[in-house]
């Protein structure tokens, strides 16, 4: 059977969209980020990290970066098709001048069956909307998904859709796939122990140390 187009599935996915209840998930969220702007817009031509917990919860990130202006719109629990969803309120509106997304580990826990080349088609329709609607050469960087205590039944299927997005991102143009899962493993290949807060899931400061030596040479100036 011939695979489903991205052009494709974006329709399917606006079509959804557009037959949802009124009550959409994260408004608070996104309710948060509007009351932020409406304070101080964040200047375009930042560094915009977008996605789910793991950026949500990196509280300080702007500390561990401080050379670079850090637009963070993480929000908690969000799959890629949350991000989808909201990618204007999150992404577009900010005209960033480059973009690290983490998302997809959840969309692997909220539903078990789900399979490697579904998370795969999902980060293609969000990355297609980026190419869209911001500049064609705006740099991109996918950070991996990545393992943890909580959620080490999963790996096999991160490991497999982290190997399926870094395929896609090698062929395209101005995006990257920055991997950090290889990072937080022992040499045994068991996720690092001491990495984690009480939930076994989201990062201690020791974790997002890990992250931020992955990350920093390849921020742009």
């Amino acid at each position: 059977m011939k695979k489903l187009g991205t052009k494709y599935l974006l329709f399917l996915f606006l079509f959804f969209c557009s037959h949802v209840a009124l009550a959409q998930p994260f408004k608070d969220a996104i309710d948060e980020f509007h009351r932020l702007d409406s304070i101080a817009m964040p200047k375009k031509g930042s560094i915009l990290f977008v996605g789910s917990s793991s950026f949500t919860n990196w509280k300080d990130v702007q500390d561990y970066f401080p050379a670079y202006p850090i637009i963070n719109r993480g929000f908690g629990g969000s799959t890629l098709l949350d991000v989808i969803r909201y990618a204007d309120e999150t992404i577009v509106q900010y005209a960033p001048k480059q973009i690290y997304i983490y998302c997809g580990e959840n969309d692997i826990a909220a539903d078990p069956s789900i399979s490697a080349d579904t998370v795969l088609s999902r980060f293609k329709i969000l990355y297609s909307i980026i190419r869209k609607k911001l500049k064609k050469n705006t740099p991109i960087v996918y950070v991996s998904m990545k393992p943890s205590i909580a959620r080490w039944k999963y790996e096999n299927k991160i490991v497999e859709a982290n190997v399926q997005i870094k395929q896609f991102i090698e062929m395209q143009k101005n995006i990257l796939f920055l991997d950090v899962h290889s990072a937080m493993l022992n040499i045994d290949g068991m996720v690092k122990s001491d990495i984690f807060i009480e939930d076994q899931l989201h990062m201690n400061a020791k974790g997002y140390k890990i992250w931020q030596g992955i990350i920093a040479p390849t921020l742009i100036k």
